[in-house]
């Protein structure tokens, strides 16, 4: 089940690919460093995680047709790696060997019509089906636990279906497979030099389809900053038949097909391919970090931004620990980063932009040093080199395989992410974070970072460090995630901004929205799938 054209295989347990995992040895020799760094200690114990060749999985309890068995897997490799997503919880069970609800089958359709053939076969052989996408779920939403009345479960992993079909090039848009991760949609759309210029944390694995099924946030943090801001007509294959909104750059005709689809996180129907806004490469950007001495007048600095029309690409604030922990400064200031980006330096005064929006900075407190601003130059892909802004970018995009790290050496990793409104950000943000530090205990780090940004709110991420409970890590995971849980909806916000609710944050969806809601969908769920066999147990109870 390697990725579409490759020989590399994916951990059956963690993030990533096999040939990036840390050595134990060489797990020991950072371990006394890094614990220092963060922090925290562990117990000084480095674990490995069980081999596969000791993983043992129950038999399969489903035959497959004769016909789709080219496209099917059931062996211990692909039936553990489809177990769980990548959520702290899932790693820790998959690390320590532990797959308690294995898919009994993997099917890979290559296109629509297998995706159709394999829901034939499952609806008639009484066999849920869990839509895949790239795996990087931290939420519970692919994971194959599913109710006892079904004789079986299949996970549908959209890998294969990885294609950007058709570009439009008069009105900059293109129809790729929901199954194309990130790296597949930008060297594709690369030929004719343009860019979908999505990249969330996940980038390197997550999937068009999975983007859209869970309403994930990217690499904008003003303005574009979901995959909603992209998506111009959705296709799925649902139980019932075709799923497919018209393609059109806006609409006033009742409720949007494609709107209903984005956050429906397969229950509705198995996404196959999307039309989707796409740009010009940048060709021209401006970056800068800030410093500020208080966490909060970054705060009222980042407000000012996002009400000033000036809508910059990037517009992260990082409190001082985490700016201290990721590399991007010495952890005396918290750190804004700061950037914009354009077609052109002509068609995007991207300089002009950036002094005006440090202007707001220095009024709020804001300094920087001006040897390390980026005014107008060529952007490429990311910023490089050793400065703020790209020492952080690099730890953003490693975190994942750090949290790898983490569980063999005895260290607790989970992040939470909200948004709310800007009136009650403050008092969220200290809700959050006494909870945090409450459930904890000694020994442990909370920090935070504002992610995204809006006229009238922020989407604050928090990140919680602690040493783990050897053998309960599961149980303390699930202890601070109900209480940092329930301190995000007292306070106004949401139970997630971009991560999704899945079966993790079920509990407090329900609480979020309103119950005759919940009867709308489940109305069209039934219509849909009358056997309640796409994803069960996510988003409502059938």
């Amino acid at each position: 089940m390697a990725a579409t054209g490759s020989t590399r295989r994916r951990k059956h347990w963690g993030w990533g690919y096999e040939d990036e995992a840390w050595s134990a040895p060489q797990l020991r020799a950072m371990t006394a460093g890094l614990e220092e760094h963060l922090g925290i200690a562990g117990d000084g114990e480095v674990r490995e995680p069980v081999s596969l060749g000791d993983v043992v999985l129950p038999k399969p309890r489903v035959a497959v047709p004769i016909a789709l068995r080219p496209i099917c897997a059931h062996g211990v490799y692909a039936r553990a790696s489809h177990a769980w997503g990548r959520s702290y919880s899932d790693v820790v069970r998959g690390f320590d060997g532990r797959f308690d609800f294995p898919p009994d089958v993997v099917a890979r359709p290559r296109g629509e019509r297998d995706v159709e053939a394999v829901l034939e076969w499952a609806a008639g052989a009484n066999v849920a089906v869990v839509p895949y996408g790239g795996g990087t779920s931290v939420s519970g939403g692919v994971q194959c636990e599913v109710p006892a009345r079904f004789d079986g479960v299949v996970s549908l992993d959209l890998g294969a279906m990885d294609r950007v079909l058709q570009i439009d090039d008069v009105s900059r848009s293109a129809l790729i497979q929901a199954g194309a991760a990130g790296p597949a949609i930008e060297k594709q759309l690369r030929a004719l030099e343009l860019t979908l210029r999505f990249y969330p944390q996940s980038f390197e694995l997550s999937t068009l389809g999975g983007w859209i099924a869970t309403r994930a946030a990217g690499h904008f943090a003003t303005a574009e900053t979901h995959i909603d801001d992209l998506v111009e007509s959705v296709r799925a294959i649902t139980p019932s038949g075709a799923w497919e909104s018209r393609r059109l750059p806006g609409s006033g005709a009742g409720v949007a097909p494609d709107r209903m689809l984005l956050g429906s996180e397969g229950i509705l129907g198995v996404v196959t391919e999307s039309w989707v806004r796409v740009r010009p490469r940048p060709q021209a950007n401006s970056l800068a970090a800030v410093r500020f001495d208080a966490f909060f007048d970054g705060v009222d600095a980042l407000r000012a931004i996002a009400q000033s029309g000036l809508r910059p690409s990037n517009c992260r604030l990082i409190d001082a620990e985490e700016a201290r922990m990721t590399g991007a400064a010495d952890g005396t200031a918290a750190l804004l980063v700061l950037g914009f980006e354009g077609a052109s330096e002509a068609q995007m005064p991207v300089g002009e932009l950036l002094d005006r929006a440090l202007h707001i900075c220095a009024e709020a407190g804001g300094e920087w040093d001006e040897g390390a601003v980026r005014r107008p130059s060529f952007a490429g892909d990311v910023a490089g080199g050793g400065d703020a802004v790209g020492a952080w970018r690099a730890a953003f995009f490693r975190a994942p395989y750090l949290r790898d790290a983490f569980v063999a050496m005895g260290i607790l990793s989970e992040t939470f992410e909200t948004a709310v409104t800007w009136e009650r950000f403050a008092s969220l943000h200290c809700a959050v974070t006494a909870a945090a530090e409450e459930a904890i205990g000694s020994g442990g780090r909370i920090t935070c970072r504002i992610s995204h940004v809006y006229p009238d709110g922020a989407a604050p991420y928090f990140t919680v460090l602690a040493p783990a409970r050897r053998g309960a890590e599961v149980e303390q995971w699930a202890a601070i995630k109900a209480v940092v849980s329930d301190a995000l909806l007292s306070a106004g916000g949401t139970i997630t901004h971009h991560h999704a609710v899945g079966r993790d944050h079920r509990a407090w969806y329900d609480r979020q929205r309103p119950d005759v809601f919940a009867a709308a969908l489940r109305g069209a769920k039934a219509t849909v799938d009358p056997a309640g066999m796409l994803n069960p147990g996510v988003l409502i109870d059938v």
